[in-house]
């Protein structure tokens, strides 16, 4: 590969990273497109185009296309880049977790299952499941004490108690000896 190729490759590959780390992911795709095409795809250089190149599809919103590539590169020559895509494939093709009213993420409370909940998946809405959920027990201090009242200095207790144990073990051995 010649110099001027090698440094438009490289130009190219930047560009898309730059496009992509300033959330213009679209030119980061077309400049990642451009390096890979140009590029020896079982280089590590290559490799690293197309890990880049996974990333930005998914952030555009084509899963499909960033899935398909990465099961491609679970078998590139680099090492590196099939340890980063298999670790990209787990996370893109991990289920997606249910958006509430209030943009927060709802985590299905799987506490009432019981002891064979290993052996049947639970398949409900999360807004089904905290319907039906028992109410979750408050672990919060009582209300009724203001912790502003509560000592949190430390009053070297620790210590104390270390030197009357040493003494206690000593006179004991000097018990024993004498």
């Amino acid at each position: 590969m010649s110099s001027p190729e090698l440094d438009r490759i490289l130009h190219e590959y930047r560009s898309g990273q730059i496009a992509f780390e300033q959330g213009r992911y679209r030119q980061s795709v077309v400049h990642l497109e451009t390096a890979r095409d140009a590029v020896e795809a079982n280089s590590g250089l290559g490799g690293e185009v197309q890990i880049w190149l996974v990333t930005a599809y998914e952030a555009l919103g084509e899963r499909q296309k960033a899935i398909a590539l990465c099961q491609t590169l679970k078998f590139h020559p680099s090492l590196q880049t099939r340890k980063q895509s298999r670790r990209l494939l787990e996370i893109l093709e991990a289920p997606k977790l249910y958006k509430g009213s209030e943009g927060l993420i709802e985590i299905p409370d799987l506490s009432n299952l019981g002891e064979n909940a290993d052996k049947f998946p639970v398949a409900s809405s999360s807004r089904e499941t905290s319907a039906k959920a028992a109410p979750v027990k408050s672990k919060s201090p009582d209300p009724d004490i203001d912790l502003t009242q509560v000592n949190t200095k430390d009053n070297q207790f620790l210590w104390v108690a270390l030197i009357f144990l040493g003494l206690i073990i000593t006179s004991l051995l000097l018990h024993k000896i004498g």
